[in-house]
């Protein structure tokens, strides 16, 4: 039985963007089950109110899943038993740098190596010893948990994940560097929480946008270390409007909650969404 998720962040209403990826997701699911999860670890943008919202525009669209929908700020104690199954296998590490001291290094240097997410970490506190790393968390210094990349790949060694969209991919996680995995404000980052997620809800497919693509390489990765089922995934394209732009939660007239203000009904809201059958 095929199982697929959509996950949103209740930052703010759905737009037709959203409404493309739940429609795509429940599609895919084909008679198996679509499920509905809230991805609100970031407790500064997140807000209660935008959960209920999501909740009644999806009902509205005509969509259901099993109740309740899960929210990953309900369940912080999976994400930090990876962390320290990660841990106890020395792939983990505290990095004190701020944003400030990583723009410097890299600036020194006079170069940086680029990933999907922009100039790689330079490794400043992988170089710390175990003793100073433990002194500057003793005296309360803030820090994230990042993955040593070069020890998780060779621990791995090669990896394969499956696009229906784009056939078989190599996994390259070393692209994103040393990647935040936790922080003191948000207990666990997105690779890390929805990894887990969709291995504790036994979803099979994961479907979302294209501009996530390159994040399944460090999901691929994480699945291997952490010993989790492995999905296949789809890719879909992202709804753009007439100049080409990616429908953003700042387009307050093309939420599904101004639509339906506006008269809009949910068959001609879901063919907005590119779905002409339901």
């Amino acid at each position: 039985m095929t199982v697929t998720r959509f996950a949103p962040s209740p930052t703010g209403h759905l737009h037709l963007g959203h409404a493309h990826s739940a429609l795509f997701a429940h599609g895919q699911a084909a008679g198996g089950s679509f499920l509905l999860r809230h991805e609100d670890i970031d407790p500064g943008r997140c807000r209660p109110e935008f959960i209920g919202a999501v909740e009644e525009d999806l009902r509205w669209l005509g969509l259901s899943w099993p109740e309740p929908a899960r929210r990953q700020s309900e369940h912080l104690d999976d994400y930090v038993s990876a962390l320290e199954r990660l841990n106890g296998m020395g792939l983990l590490y505290p990095c004190f740098c701020s944003r400030g001291d990583i723009a410097h290094e890299i600036e020194q240097s006079g170069h940086a190596p680029h990933g999907p997410d922009g100039p790689l970490y330079p490794g400043l506190c992988r170089r710390l010893s175990a003793a100073e790393a433990g002194d500057r968390r003793a005296a309360g210094q803030p820090f994230a948990l990042r993955l040593d990349m070069a020890k998780a790949v060779a621990m791995t060694g090669p990896l394969r994940w499956l696009d229906r969209g784009d056939g078989w991919q190599d996994a390259q996680p070393e692209t994103f560097g040393d990647v935040v995995l936790a922080r003191k404000d948000t207990p666990t980052s997105y690779h890390l929480a929805v990894t887990v997620d969709d291995a504790l809800q036994g979803v099979t497919l994961v479907t979302r946008g294209r501009d996530l693509f390159p994040a399944s390489h460090v999901h691929r990765l994480l699945q291997s270390l952490l010993g989790l089922p492995v999905p296949e995934w789809y890719h879909h394209g992202l709804l753009t409007d007439e100049n080409g732009r990616r429908f953003a939660k700042r387009d307050k007239s093309l939420t599904l909650r101004s639509l339906r203000e506006a008269g809009k009904t949910p068959d001609e809201v879901r063919a907005l969404a590119g779905f002409t059958s339901f």
